[in-house]
């Protein structure tokens, strides 16, 4: 037997990608298999998992499907749930175009909405759309405002070293 590629008859070879994330008080998780054995073609299993802060089960699917479908599911699965939640581009995927306010400065009428916006618990995707500026560009300027990006309706906690002392500056 031979170093890389070579293969052991009736041996099963499975290949494993892992990726979780965190939106909101949401864990995800996606896990993508590949097996390939020597008498069958090679299978893709996607299974998709989302809990709530109580682990409440929020998110729940398996998906089987021969190795060649892989893309063409992946843009109709895309396409279908960001039409289906109204947004136009709350992923990652990065389509060619920008958004139009896109590495454009920010006001402070602008960063004075955003932050109200926020804590009246305005949506990131929504926040992206109004202010045409991507899903990242929001995330990356709310803290910038105070707000915390990973607690919609929350701004960030005011850090020790700049909180007032009890007593002012008596000593």
């Amino acid at each position: 037997m031979s170093g890389v590629g070579a293969s052991v008859p009736g041996m099963t070879i499975i290949e494993e990608h892992r990726t979780e994330i965190r939106s909101g008080n949401v864990q995800y998780q996606i896990t993508v298999v590949t097996r390939t054995g020597a008498a069958e073609q090679q299978r893709v299993v996607v299974t998709v998992g989302g809990e709530g802060p109580g682990g409440e089960l929020v998110a729940e699917g398996r998906l089987e499907l021969d190795s060649t479908a892989v893309p063409a599911v992946a843009e109709l699965l895309g396409g279908s749930l960001l039409a289906f939640s109204g947004g136009a581009g709350g992923g990652r995927r990065r389509t060619g175009q920008r958004a139009a306010q896109q590495g454009r400065p920010w006001t402070e009428e602008m960063d004075a909405e955003l932050e109200r916006r926020w804590l009246a618990g305005d949506p990131v995707g929504d926040l992206a759309r109004d202010f045409e500026r991507t899903p990242g560009g929001i995330r990356a300027r709310l803290p910038r405002v105070g707000c915390d990006p990973e607690k919609p309706g929350n701004h960030l906690p005011m850090p020790p070293s700049l909180r007032e002392e009890p007593g002012g500056d008596e000593f």
